[in-house]
């Protein structure tokens, strides 16, 4: 008997040993020292071209629960981060990015791309902004720490000499450009500092089981203040190939934000501090459009999904099936109530979208109570919306803030305006 537990002693041992030659060690922040995004960097440089795997572990070695970073957790190629049960925290003295894809940043005018990076939450993962945060709103938001009225958000920066006095693309909390192959999935983001997530110039991308509470409004010190532009998910040039699916959100602004602009030549170049997007703002052409995008069952208590273009810049073949805007007693509705569960153009972009531009969106099983259903802002042309419910005030369940006439080959099919209230 003895020789046989030896036996499978031997075996299981055998086999955990070759599973660690074949997979390597697992590696965490807590096998080094230093600060927590000093460990975290420590982790990711030892893992690049071995294991290419970190896990972040809920327990943090120096005696906490949680992990609170000073700086952007920045991501190579071929590299899988796992938060395993994690909580991670911006500090109050980060104005940074909790994660970035490390081949764009301040300065790099001309970034190279990057390939095959995963950030993947198992059981409750949570990412959330500072306490008090430095700064929060877009690159447009003057920072402030009273709430008063313009184009302001809240930062604690507001008014220091030489600091700068108004937001950037570093108040995205996860920012990721010029990356073929992405995956983020089951994590919650809370009181991101603008965007929860931002993606630029990205394809071939998977996007699931997210969770935001991302309310316009954040409590510092027992104060209320404004923090502002707090979308869910946004796209900008040249993201093409996205599967985004259960996603789920209390946000201040867009749940998930399209968008292709042509707004030369009032354009960033890539680097700029002082943009909204950490690489250029320019369109360079079809390869800067976004194209074939999957969005399926997403649920919000706002505006749900915008869909916007200008001049020559092109949006085409969205494909969305199970969006749900629905107002929550227990959280006002950004400015007033949501506008729209569909937009599809719009306005303020630079100049007007060119007709057709904005063509081959499919929509179906849309749901909402805001002030319209689908919103059609541009001329756009050969798309369908279908089977969709509208209980709001708005007497039909599709609007055209342009003439009908102006978009081609638009076809709609049951779109229900039902009593309000049900």
């Amino acid at each position: 008997m003895k020789s046989t537990s030896y036996s499978l002693f031997v075996f299981f041992l055998a086999c955990l040993l070759q599973a660690n030659a074949k997979h390597g060690p697992v590696i965490t922040p807590n096998d080094f020292s230093g600060s927590d995004i000093e460990r975290i960097r420590q982790a990711i440089a030892a893992a690049k071209g071995t294991t290419n795997k970190v896990v972040i572990p809920q327990w943090n070695s120096n005696g906490t629960t949680y992990w609170e970073i000073d700086s952007a957790i920045l991501l190579p190629s071929n590299m899988t981060v796992i938060l395993d049960n994690c909580t991670i925290q911006l500090s109050d003295r980060c104005r940074d990015n909790m994660f970035r894809s490390d081949n764009v940043g301040a300065g790099i005018s001309h970034p190279d791309w990057n390939y095959n990076i995963q950030i993947v939450g198992v059981g409750e993962a949570l990412l959330q902004g500072a306490a008090n945060p430095r700064a929060t709103g877009d690159a447009y938001r003057k920072l402030t720490t009273s709430n008063e009225s313009g184009r302001v958000s809240y930062g604690s920066d507001a008014g220091k000499k030489d600091v700068k006095q108004t937001g950037d693309w570093r108040n995205n909390l996860i920012q990721i450009a010029y990356v073929d192959g992405f995956k983020l999935k089951n994590v919650t983001i809370k009181n991101s500092h603008a965007w929860a997530t931002c993606f630029e110039r990205t394809k071939n991308a998977e996007l699931s089981a997210l969770r935001f509470i991302n309310p316009e409004y954040i409590t510092v010190d027992g104060k209320t203040v404004k923090a502002y532009n707090k979308d869910g998910i946004n796209l900008r040039h040249g993201c093409k190939y996205f599967r985004i699916d259960n996603i789920t959100g209390i946000n201040g602004d867009d749940l998930i934000a399209l968008s292709s602009l042509d707004v030369a030549p009032y354009f960033h170049t890539s680097g700029d501090i002082h943009s909204y997007q950490v690489t250029s703002t320019k369109w360079r052409g079809p390869e800067d459009d976004t194209e074939q995008v999957f969005i399926t069952n997403c649920q919000t208590n706002y505006t749900g999904v915008a869909i916007r273009a200008s001049d020559s810049a092109s949006i085409h073949h969205v494909y969305i099936d199970g969006v749900i805007t629905q107002a929550r007693p227990d959280t006002p509705p950004p400015y007033g109530g949501s506008p729209y569960t569909l937009l599809v153009g719009g306005q303020g972009y630079g100049a007007a979208s060119i007709p057709g531009k904005i063509h081959h969106i499919y929509a179906t099983n849309l749901t909402g109570d805001g002030k319209s259903l689908i919103l059609v802002a541009s001329p756009i042309a050969d798309s369908q919306f279908l089977n969709s419910v509208y209980t709001g005030a708005a007497p039909t369940a599709i609007t055209y803030q342009i003439e009908k006439a102006q978009t081609k080959n638009v076809l709609e099919v049951n779109l229900m305006k039902a009593p309000m209230g049900e």
